[in-house]
């Protein structure tokens, strides 16, 4: 049994304030803590958890001595105090902590404690009145009004959540948490919520009619998103554009839904519209990091490196650690490197994105038009030569999957400098050697010369 008045009925007497001060984090930025200090702190926890007040209430002085403006000091040793039974000393402690720190509940509410026991009712009346009960769900619901009201939506969540629990078939707690989440775009917790609604009362009016509204938005947006994944872009873009029908009056959606519009564009390589739709997306969210990821992919496609880099490089501000960032931004790089030497896309004239049809019917064409045999004039010869070996060279390239994504990775499959060990170029030969060959040919070997009259 523990005889009375000893160290261990003391620490008894305040255990709650001391679960508050174990287990309390300090924060060295907002205290603007220095070493020693927080040395002192540590050094006097753990000698207070030990029982050992007097060498802790030495190490307390210490870091108040350190810091005179370091609220955790004063609590510390505030709770130092009262477990020697030195009440009158702890009472300056706390009110300085309240001074420097209003919101501290447990130092209120601590003073609060010694004022009643000094008889001074009034004074403790007013600590108390400053606390809201934890227990006491009235209070719960008007505080989460007074965040609602004060733009803090995600605050009033935390204390609704708290009164859906502390009173019983709390509906309006459910209904009012269903629709924050609703308003800040959180679909799927909102129809989880309106849901935990419905099972208390399911003919709760404006619960049901809620649930229907996000219920339809939501199975919407998992169609749309199984559409991605699939790679239907067009039917995805179309839910999306059914999802800011269904709900134009937050903002939220929308901007979620041309964010997504705008992944489809650039996925679907449709560069133009994906560019339009990701920059009225930054215009209203300028960190939106999937929409500059996009926007950066589009740009790509549409050849403009420089914009491109760009993007990723204020997407890998925000996000460093994104690989997907990282390799779209060494490509880039490489892209825009590589377009200040040989373009076979130029060459031809195609696009980034034309299908093999198109790089052979451009192929053709200009071979027709570069032949050497239709120029008599020597230099001009020479010139159509060099022309007429750049474009066999980008047939080549561009025809054969594996060496067309070689080049579109920013790497030269052709060029020696690019190929590590690599030999030479292979197109980088007289015309004589390409004597013989057919223009019109889908591939494989040369079968015959061509003669122009």
């Amino acid at each position: 049994m523990v005889a009375p008045g000893s160290v261990t009925s003391r620490l008894g007497s305040v255990f709650p304030f001391l679960l508050v001060l174990v287990d309390l984090q300090y924060e060295g930025a907002e205290c603007g803590v220095n070493a020693d200090v927080e040395k002192h702190l540590e050094l006097g926890k753990k000698l207070l958890a030990a029982g050992q007040l007097a060498d802790a209430l030495s190490q307390f002085h210490a870091a108040v001595d350190g810091d005179p403006d370091n609220y955790i000091a004063y609590y510390r040793r505030a709770t130092v105090f009262l477990a020697m039974g030195k009440s009158k000393a702890a009472l300056p402690d706390l009110t300085k902590v309240i001074q420097l720190k209003m919101d501290f509940t447990a130092a209120r509410l601590q003073r609060g404690h010694l004022l009643l026991k000094q008889g001074k009712l009034d004074e403790a009346e007013d600590d108390f009145k400053k606390v809201v009960c934890v227990w006491d769900a009235e209070l719960r619901e008007l505080r989460a009004e007074c965040f609602i009201k004060e733009g803090e939506p995600r605050k009033a969540i935390s204390d609704l959540k708290a009164a859906s629990k502390l009173k019983n078939d709390n509906t309006e707690a459910f209904y009012k948490i269903s629709t924050l989440y609703y308003q800040l775009g959180d679909h799927e917790l909102s129809l989880s919520e309106v849901r935990e609604c419905l099972k208390l009362d399911q003919d709760h009016k404006r619960c049901f009619a809620h649930y229907k509204q996000v219920k339809k938005l939501n199975k919407l947006i998992e169609s749309a998103e199984e559409l991605i994944r699939d790679g239907r872009y067009t039917d995805a873009t179309s839910k999306y554009e059914s999802v800011m029908k269904t709900e134009p009056s937050i903002a939220e959606y929308t901007i979620r839904s041309k964010e997504r519009i705008c992944h489809c564009f650039s996925k679907d390589e449709k560069p133009v519209e994906a560019i339009r739709l990701c920059s009225e997306v930054l215009q209203m969210e300028p960190d939106n990091v999937n929409a500059l990821k996009d926007r950066a992919e589009a740009y790509l496609i549409e050849e403009m490196y420089d914009e491109a880099i760009q993007d990723y490089e204020t997407a890998q501000e925000h996000n460093e650690n994104d690989q997907q960032i990282r390799e779209g931004l060494e490509k880039a790089q490489r892209l825009l490197k590589q377009s200040q030497r040989r373009d076979y896309y130029k060459i031809l004239g195609v696009k980034r994105n034309a299908k093999k049809q198109e790089i052979i019917k451009a192929y053709r064409k200009l071979a027709l038009q570069w032949h050497p045999d239709n120029f008599q004039n020597e230099e001009e010869k020479k010139k159509a030569e060099k022309k007429f070996i750049d474009i066999a060279a980008a047939k080549e390239v561009l025809s054969d999957p594996e060496m067309r994504k070689k080049f579109d990775d920013g790497e030269d499959p052709l060029d020696a400098e690019s190929q590590q060990g690599g030999g030479g170029n292979p197109f980088h030969r007289s015309w004589n050697s390409w004597q013989g060959f057919n223009p019109f040919s889908s591939g494989g070997p040369f079968r015959f010369k061509f003669h122009f009259n």
